[in-house]
C-alpha cells in the first residue's frame, strides 16, 4: 500500500476505534469527543465536525494514540 493517509470522516474514525475497544468517555464542547480503551488506558480525541475529512496531522495523532501504525490503520479501515 502507499504511504498516503486515507480520507477519513469522524464517523469512520469512531467506528474503527470502537472495534479496537475504545469507548466514548466524554465530549468537550460540541466538537471534540474523547474515547478511552479501559484495558490499557489509552485515550484519544476525535474532532466531530460532521462530514468534514479529518486533517492529516490530526489523523496521524489519532492513529498514534490508538497504538497503530499507518498500514494497520488502513487494513482495519478497509475491513469496516
Amino acid at each position: 500500500m502507499s504511504d498516503k493517509f486515507p480520507a477519513v470522516h469522524a464517523k469512520q474514525a469512531v467506528k474503527l476505534l470502537e472495534t479496537l475497544g475504545f469507548v466514548f468517555l466524554r465530549q468537550t464542547g460540541s466538537s471534540h469527543a474523547i474515547y478511552k480503551r479501559m484495558s490499557d488506558h489509552k485515550r484519544t480525541t476525535v474532532p466531530m465536525h460532521g462530514t468534514t475529512i479529518i486533517k492529516r496531522k490530526t489523523l496521524k495523532s489519532i492513529i498514534k494514540d490508538a497504538g497503530l501504525d499507518l498500514e494497520e490503520f488502513k487494513k482495519l479501515l478497509h475491513e469496516l
